[in-house]
């Protein structure tokens, strides 16, 4: 069989730089910058995962010792692990049910739709900011605006006094709402899937005496399963990176490293913060981020896997 080569018959390979010499040059500035910002970092972040560097000259390499002492002898790991999963689990499908329910809201034709659109994605623009944040803790503070609310229906002082961002039982609810809040990417993802749904299916629906539920259950969802499939995934990997609300919510509590009241507000990425830029255990950090990495990865491979059982595609 004859071999393969981009060499020409005599041997040069001036006639393929010819071919594409300008193909390479355009694509240089992106190839260079994800080499030198992209794949080196990763690389070398790597490397640290498996040593004990800590900002000093001197370090060792210890192999996966890093690894097995965050799952074996750090408590704080595993509660860092814990609280992420817990916001991960309420805050995602939350998120996406309350887009979705808007996103058919938007479909019915109301007047004026388009600046409805416009005024529901400004939370998707604003609500990592940290701006936003800080007007949360004001929102959800012991004098905050949501007390305050409460107080006009006579609820009783214990609750309406409650700093729902400090109280340890209540704290990661309120960053749950804010996720809720941040619904205008995937509402309008979901609203241009809904576009195209074809109405004879919901007409044929109809006439045979299907209900609301039944239309959603049986023609809404299915025709939008991949556009769930999109969302579920994008969503999952943004809440695994939580990180500037939960500083700025839970920072003041637990001086620079964050963390909130009884650590629970440590959020993975906040203890990842806390390990490499107030601990400067580096080597450490560098661990929980190819951790969380190869978490994301997994739950990935795990959801495309399992869409082949509920996700449709039309074809």
């Amino acid at each position: 069989m004859p071999r393969i080569s981009i060499l020409s018959q005599s041997g040069s390979i001036r006639p393929f730089l010819r071919r594409n010499g300008f193909g390479y040059f355009f694509i240089a500035p992106w190839l260079i910058g994800f080499l030198v910002f992209g794949l080196y970092p990763m690389l070398y972040s790597l490397y640290l995962s498996l040593t004990s560097y800590a900002m000093r000259p001197d370090y060792d390499f210890v192999g996966i010792q890093n690894y097995i002492n965050l799952f074996t002898k750090d408590v704080l790991f595993m509660k860092s692990l814990q609280v992420t999963v817990h916001y991960v689990l309420l805050a995602v499908p939350l998120q996406l049910a309350f887009a979705l329910f808007l996103a058919m809201v938007l479909n019915t034709g109301i007047p004026g739709l388009k600046y409805i659109r416009a005024a529901y994605y400004l939370p998707a623009l604003m609500g990592g900011s940290v701006a936003i944040a800080i007007l949360w803790r004001q929102v959800f503070g012991a004098e905050g605006i949501l007390n305050d609310f409460l107080a006009l229906f006579g609820l009783p002082e214990t609750i309406t006094s409650i700093s729902w961002i400090t109280n340890p039982d209540y704290s990661i609810y309120s960053l749950i709402i804010l996720r809720m809040w941040q619904f205008g990417s995937p509402m309008i993802i979901f609203l241009a899937g809904l576009k195209q749904i074809p109405a004879d299916l919901y007409e044929s629906a109809a006439l045979d005496g299907a209900g609301v539920m039944s239309k959603f259950t049986k023609i809404t969802l299915p025709m939008l399963s991949p556009i769930i499939l999109f969302n579920l995934i994008m969503q999952l990997i943004s809440a695994f990176q939580l990180f500037t609300s939960a500083f700025i919510i839970g920072g003041s509590n637990q001086g620079a490293g964050g963390g909130g009241v009884a650590n629970s507000l440590l959020f993975y990425t906040i203890y990842l913060y806390r390990m490499g830029f107030v601990n400067f255990r580096m080597g450490v950090a560098s661990t929980m981020g190819w951790i969380l990495m190869i978490i994301i990865g997994g739950l990935t491979v795990l959801i495309f896997r399992s869409s082949r059982s509920w996700v449709y595609y039309n074809e």
